[in-house]
């Protein structure tokens, strides 16, 4: 099969298993891996292999800058001690603590000969990267509280790159290198460091540009540069190109758009990197599915379960240490949020081509490659697909059952007031008889108080559920507006120059409804009274 073929029908597979998770409440990206195993057993064809090469110069700079883009820097910067704390001498330890604790259980439980500490290393190394995609997608389903999102989002941008420097620091040590602690600590600060410079030259020159024109087309490929330019300007000098792609993002996002974008640009922009991110994770998913071997993983189901059993704990163990310390500042977080961010360090991708990236001949690779997959597996199907019931048990979200009831409840009421309408219609169009008529109005003025009695009956937060529905409205309007004056346009009754004006302002209003400062300058606006 061609790989012009492979790449079609993998892109149809992504959209159809998007069109079935919307009726089934499954996170995306998990049907995505269950639909590239079951692919991978049926083996219909020759997926692409998930490789080093294909992941940094393709995945990775897109899915960071998209993630980083749409990062609110206020958010971030209210965060950044907690942020900062998790996802960097949170990532190292929790190196440190798998190494120490995975190299006396290999060997107690004579899993592998000779698997010495340096070699635990770079399995911690390797599988520190988190992906919170499939968590902060229920996240955001549920309504979880948007710190929390901010922490699992923050933490997971950065650690990629710290994971990334101490995998190559660790490598360092298994080939023999006399490495000090000095040194490592030297060689991950310069990593580190010159990425953001480099990262944050490129973002700062990008918004510049991007300040003197307007014209959505080139601001998109302006960011595309920032993207992919930062990410290789700063691997070709041998510093953390995603530590660049994160820092350029942030910019583009928060000082490009902010003041340098129009409304109308500012829509197309992010409509344009949230494509972007959807299509790369469709294929990275996928492909992850379609590199595991199912037997493989089954025959070793000790040593997988070993490693994920200290992955996990090496996770939690830092998370809490984390939350200890922060308990006395203005940044502590909530135990329940620990359980929730311990739970939530879902691995991917880059864990994969990370142990795939080892040479062949590097010792103990099977068993390194065996562990990562099935950590990576275990993560994905079984935290991705308990997550949102652990948000419940918890008590950090209500129970969706609810309010399934009464979006249910509300579909049927409207359901039944548009029919009401069109009965009223139908009397002077069709002129049938008064009585018909009268049955029928009766039988849905029925159905209408019926539905509103049960909708007060649910046990609901009507506060959440206020706010929900007023943003709804406040965004069918606008949509409707937007609308109208295209009509308009297209029916020459608007010049261009005016049909720009109308739709900026109220891509603007759009905006401040998508980031809630609408709804806030509203409630800030005091109620005038018929005595004003």
């Amino acid at each position: 099969m061609q790989t012009e073929t492979i790449l079609i029908l993998l892109f149809s597979i992504a959209a159809a298993v998007a069109i079935a998770v919307r009726q089934l409440h499954v996170p995306y990206t998990v049907a995505l891996v269950l639909s590239g195993l079951a692919l991978g057993v049926l083996n219909l064809f020759t997926p692409p292999h998930l490789t080093k090469e294909l992941l940094f110069s393709v995945f990775l700079p897109g899915l960071l800058f998209e993630a980083a883009f749409h990062i609110e820097f206020r958010d971030f910067w209210r965060n950044r001690l907690t942020v900062a704390s998790l996802a960097v001498p949170g990532v190292a330890a929790a190196v440190a603590l798998t190494a120490m604790i995975l190299t006396p259980v290999v060997s107690t439980l004579h899993l592998e000969q000779d698997f010495t500490w340096p070699y635990a290393l770079v399995f911690g190394a390797l599988i520190a990267a988190t992906d919170p995609i499939a968590v902060v997608a229920v996240f955001r389903s549920l309504g979880v509280p948007r710190r929390l999102s901010v922490l699992l989002e923050g933490e997971s941008l950065l650690n990629d790159g710290t994971a990334i420097v101490f995998f190559t620091l660790s490598l360092s040590l298994v080939t023999g290198a006399s490495v000090t602690t000095g040194q490592i600590a030297t060689d991950f600060l310069k990593i580190v460091g010159f990425g953001a410079l480099i990262g944050a030259a490129v973002g700062l020159a990008a918004s510049q540009v991007i300040k003197q024109i307007d014209d959505a087309m080139i601001e998109i490929t302006l960011t595309t540069i920032a993207a992919y330019g930062s990410f290789v300007t700063a691997e070709h000098f041998h510093y953390s190109g995603v530590i660049a792609v994160v820092v350029a993002g942030v910019l583009c996002g928060n000082y490009g758009a902010r003041f340098g974008m129009t409304p109308s640009t500012r829509v197309a922009v992010e409509t344009f990197w949230e494509y972007v991110a959807f299509a790369l994770n469709s294929f990275v998913f996928l492909l992850i599915g379609l590199e595991v071997h199912l037997d493989a993983l089954f025959t070793s189901w000790r040593a997988i379960l070993v490693a994920y059993l200290v992955v996990t704990t090496g996770r939690g163990l830092v998370i809490f240490a984390v939350s200890a310390m922060l308990r006395k500042t203005r940044e502590k977080i909530p135990w329940l949020w620990s359980v929730v961010l311990t739970w939530g360090g879902l691995r991917g991708g880059l864990s994969m081509v990370l142990v795939l990236s080892l040479a062949k001949d590097f010792p103990h690779r099977d068993l390194l490659v065996t562990m990562t997959f099935g950590v990576v597996m275990i993560s994905i199907l079984v935290h991705g697909m308990t997550v949102s019931h652990l948000l419940r048990w918890l008590g950090i979200v209500k129970g969706r059952e609810h309010r399934e009831a009464y979006e249910f409840a509300r579909g049927k009421l409207q359901a039944a007031s548009a029919a009401l309408e069109e009965l009223e219609r139908m009397s002077h169009v069709h002129f049938f008889r008064n009585d018909v008529r009268a049955r029928l109005k009766d039988e849905y003025t029925q159905r209408i108080a019926a539905e509103l009695d049960q909708m007060g009956a649910l046990e609901l937060d009507r506060t959440a559920i206020a706010a929900r529905e007023s943003r709804w409205a406040r965004r069918h309007l606008l949509l409707t507006e937007k609308n109208h004056v295209t009509d308009a346009f297209r029916q020459g009754l608007l010049d261009q120059a005016v049909y720009e004006k109308l739709l900026a302002d109220i891509d603007t209003r759009l905006l401040w409804l998508e980031s809630g400062e609408e709804e806030r300058t509203t409630e800030a606006q005091p109620v005038a009274t018929n005595g004003d």
